[in-house]
């Protein structure tokens, strides 16, 4: 059966058309990407790998779409609100690179599966589908509580089943901690989105996924907050194991002041205290240092995912998650703090 969307009211109908194009320019890239084995003809033509150009096409893509969804959310909100709706866009844009890398690194992603569960290009791929579907979902805002929620329980299971295996067989690792909180801030972020969503009644409080995420965030922050302070050299943001280029202007500014903003954040986000401002002034620092590091980094280094989108998009993404929770919290619960 064919629905003509001529026969819908005029609003709908643009809905229909707007939501149809993305997901038809969704299924024929996944679709030729697959008929071709990831080498599309024109784009061999101009030597383009295609592990560099789909992550950022899909960054391109997706920005586009979010920007144009966000930009009346903006013009409506007031003072420090107006940075709110760009939480939703900060999250999902890398969720949707992140699902990118999933099919053109499939054979590198695979191995990281556990040995126990079977067929790991399978999950790959599936996985990969998952974060395309929710960043799509969170950004035009349909079904978005049902792809948060099952976004943030995927990457609360890739931190059970993979990242705290990793770190008990190497304590030490100072890396494997960052990443696994790093999943887990992301997970809180899903889960603040969702429970934002979620109806409840007059004097219940703040929702049960809402304070989950509060926890998750506020646990990675203080991690992150203490790395930039024993480890300055090192990325700021979310502790990865890359060294700050030297030509970064105000490196070490950027390693102990947004250290010292990160980690107070994360003790007012665990204690419950000014939540909403904490995690406003949260998203906001790991956003200045998204702008004036890796920014350069990312522009030193477009012709590799791995050094330069990869870690420009996890950064943003934890700024994305701490707004996310900012725009969830009651307003008066801060007020009553």
């Amino acid at each position: 059966m064919v629905i003509a969307a001529d026969h819908f009211p005029r609003e709908i109908k643009g809905a229909w058309t707007r939501n149809y194009a993305v997901l038809n320019f969704i299924w024929w890239t996944i679709y030729d990407f697959l008929q071709f084995g990831g080498e599309l003809p024109v784009l061999t033509a101009y030597a383009v790998p295609t592990t560099v150009l789909w992550p950022n096409v899909t960054a391109v893509v997706f920005l586009a779409i979010g920007l144009l969804i966000i930009v009346p959310e903006v013009r409506q909100a007031q003072g420090l609100d107006k940075v709110l709706p760009f939480g939703r866009l900060f999250f999902a844009v890398p969720m949707a690179v992140f699902g990118a890398d999933h099919f053109v690194f499939a054979q590198s992603i695979a191995p990281l599966v556990p040995r126990w569960i079977p067929a790991h290009l399978f999950w790959v791929y599936l996985v990969g589908v998952a974060l395309f579907a929710a960043a799509l979902s969170i950004i035009v805002k349909r079904y978005s509580k049902l792809a948060a929620t099952l976004l943030g329980i995927m990457l609360f299971l890739f931190v059970v089943l993979m990242h705290i295996p990793g770190i008990l067989a190497g304590p030490a690792d100072r890396f494997a901690w960052a990443i696994g909180l790093r999943d887990l801030s992301f997970s809180g972020g899903a889960f603040a989105l969702a429970g934002a969503q979620m109806k409840t009644r007059p004097g219940q409080g703040v929702p049960a996924l809402v304070t989950i995420g509060r926890f998750f965030i506020g646990i990675a922050a203080l991690f992150f907050g203490v790395e930039h302070f024993l480890h300055p050299y090192y990325v700021p943001g979310i502790p990865l194991d890359r060294l700050t280029p030297e030509w970064i202007p105000g490196r070490l500014f950027w390693a102990y002041a947004g250290g010292a903003v990160i980690f107070a954040a994360g003790a007012f986000l665990v204690a419950n205290k000014n939540t909403r401002l904490a995690a406003i002034c949260l998203g906001i620092i790991i956003l200045l240092q998204v702008l004036f590091v890796y920014g350069p980094i990312l522009a030193a280094n477009l012709s590799s995912v791995d050094d330069g989108l990869n870690y420009f998009a996890d950064t943003i993404a934890f700024s994305g998650a701490a707004l996310l929770l900012a725009d969830a919290w009651p307003r008066e619960r801060d007020a009553h703090a």
